[in-house]
C-alpha cells in the first residue's frame, strides 16, 4: 500500500492548530502549510510542546507526522526517479549514477532505478494496485504502458486520417442537399453537420461530425426505404452520397477488426 493523493499541506495546517491550541510559544516560527520538510522538522522538534496534551492529541499529531513523512518519501522517490531518467537521457552511465543513489554497483543502481519507478506504476489488475517494488516488475509494467501508449497513438492517427477524410466528404454531401430526397430528419441532421463543419477542430467537434454524419445517412437510408426510390436525385448526389456511406461502412469494418484483434489471442 501507498499513501498516493494526500492534501499534504491540510495535513500540516492539521497539526499547526494542535500545536496552536497546545499554546506552543514557537508556533509562529513554524514553516508554511506548503513547506512540508521544514513543517516536519519543526513538529519534531516541538514535540514537547504537546505534553500537557491529552494522549489521544498526541497519538494523533505523532500519526499525521508518520502520514505526512512517508507521502514525503513517496514523493521523493518519484522525484528521485525523473532525476535519474534526466541523467540517462544526458548520457550519464549506471557507473556514474551508483555513487549519487548510495549503491556500489552500477546493476545496483540500474535496480534500485527500476524500484523507484514502481511508485508511479500500476498493475493491470482491475484494483489497479501499484506494481511490485522489484525490477522484473517494473519493466513489465512499463511494456505494457509502452503498448498502450502506441495503441493510443495508433487509435489518434486514424481518428486523425478519417477527420481528413470525412471533413471532404462531409461538404460534398452539404453541397447536393438540394439534389437529395429528404424530409425534417434528413434536414435536421443535415443542419447540425453544417453548423460543425467550419469549426471541426476539436477531438469533440470531430466526434460530432462523425456521429451526426451516420444519423444523416440513417434518415436517408430510412427515407429511400419509405419511397421505394433513391435518395440521390441527381448523379453528383449519388457519387456524393456513395462516398459518404462508404466512409462510414469502412469505419465499421475497421472497428470490427480491431474489436476481432483484441479477442483473439497472438493477433
Amino acid at each position: 500500500m501507498r499513501i498516493g493523493p494526500l492534501d499534504a499541506p491540510a495535513v500540516v495546517g492539521e497539526l499547526r492548530q494542535i500545536h496552536e491550541e497546545a499554546e506552543d510559544p514557537d508556533v509562529e516560527r513554524m514553516p508554511a502549510d506548503d513547506e512540508l520538510f521544514g513543517a516536519l522538522l519543526y513538529v519534531e522538534k516541538h514535540v514537547q510542546a504537546l505534553r500537557r496534551q491529552s494522549t489521544e492529541v498526541q497519538r494523533a499529531a505523532a500519526l499525521k507526522r508518520v502520514q505526512l513523512w512517508e507521502y514525503l518519501r513517496e514523493q521523493t522517490e518519484i522525484h528521485q526517479a525523473r532525476a535519474v531518467d534526466d541523467a540517462r537521457n544526458a548520457g550519464a552511465q549506471w557507473i556514474q549514477l551508483a555513487p549519487a543513489m548510495a549503491v556500489g554497483a552500477p546493476n545496483a543502481a540500474y535496480n534500485k532505478a527500476k524500484r523507484l519507478k514502481a511508485v508511479e506504476l500500476i498493475d493491470e489488475t482491475p484494483l489497479a494496485n501499484h506494481v511490485r517494488r522489484t525490477p522484473e516488475a517494473v519493466l513489465k509494467a512499463e511494456r505494457r504502458l509502452a503498448l498502450e501508449q502506441a495503441a493510443e497513438r495508433r487509435a489518434q492517427e486514424a481518428a486523425q486520417r478519417l477527420h481528413e477524410l470525412m471533413v471532404p466528404v462531409a461538404t460534398r454531401l452539404l453541397e447536393q442537399r438540394e439534389a437529395l430526397l429528404r424530409d425534417d430528419d434528413i434536414d435536421y441532421w443535415l443542419e447540425e453537420i453544417e453548423a460543425v463543419l467550419p469549426h471541426c477542430q476539436t477531438p469533440l467537434q470531430m466526434v460530432s461530425l462523425n456521429r451526426y454524419l451516420d444519423a444523416a445517412l440513417r434518415a436517408l437510408t430510412k427515407l429511400e426505404r419509405r419511397s421505394a426510390r433513391s435518395a440521390a436525385l441527381t448523379e453528383e448526389a449519388r457519387l456524393a452520397l456513395a462516398a459518404a456511406v462508404e466512409l462510414q461502412q469502412g469505419q465499421v469494418l475497421s472497428n470490427e477488426a480491431g474489436f476481432s484483434d483484441a479477442q483473439v489471442p497472438g493477433a
